[in-house]
């Protein structure tokens, strides 16, 4: 049973959430968002508030009820405020650089890693070790941090390799000679 599902979204000042069909648009001050959403969820749009119903209890409409709810949850968040990831490089000689539309990565291989950067997020390298994404949409935000972070990830012995400004790694002990 899902309980996320059943719970009302407030509408902030200046969000507008229209449904045609099974596609929900989401307009704010940062910009628009657009999502297919299941038929077996049914939305109710009022001034201040978002609901959600499923038409039935089948196990697939229960699967989707609280997915539907939090991903259009996470639109309304982004164009109201955004999402930012930041990623730490850690190692000598690791040093990000943004170019244009290219982001560099020299972390350890024979040549720099070329990346290009999506068009609806913004790259920002305010030092050579960090790496700032941002944009309205929490799953392309999350998508591009996860493959800058896969470029060269942290590896447990000496803790070097691109990781988020929040990532705890787990040391292991070297080995020990006998």
């Amino acid at each position: 049973m899902s309980r996320i599902g059943y719970k009302a979204i407030e509408l902030p000042q200046g969000v507008e959430v229209s449904q045609s069909g099974n596609v929900v648009t989401v307009k704010g001050p940062k910009g628009t968002l657009s999502r297919e959403i299941s038929p077996l969820i049914k939305m109710n749009v009022t001034d201040s508030e978002v609901t959600f119903e499923r038409e039935n209890d089948d196990k697939k409409a229960k699967m989707v009820h609280g997915t539907t709810r939090a991903n259009v949850n996470n639109m309304i968040e982004g164009v109201v405020n955004g999402f930012k990831k930041t990623l730490k490089l850690v190692g000598v000689g690791y040093r990000a650089q943004a170019k244009g539309s290219k982001l560099i990565l020299t972390v350890g291989y024979s040549n720099p890693v070329e990346m290009d950067k999506p068009e609806d997020l913004e790259v920002n390298v305010p030092d050579n070790t960090t790496i700032e994404i941002s944009g309205i949409n929490k799953e392309h935000v999350g998508q591009f941090a996860a493959e800058v972070r896969a470029v060269r990830s942290p590896e447990p012995y000496k803790g070097k390799g691109i990781r988020y400004e929040d990532e705890y790694i787990l040391r292991k002990e070297g080995k020990t000679g006998k």
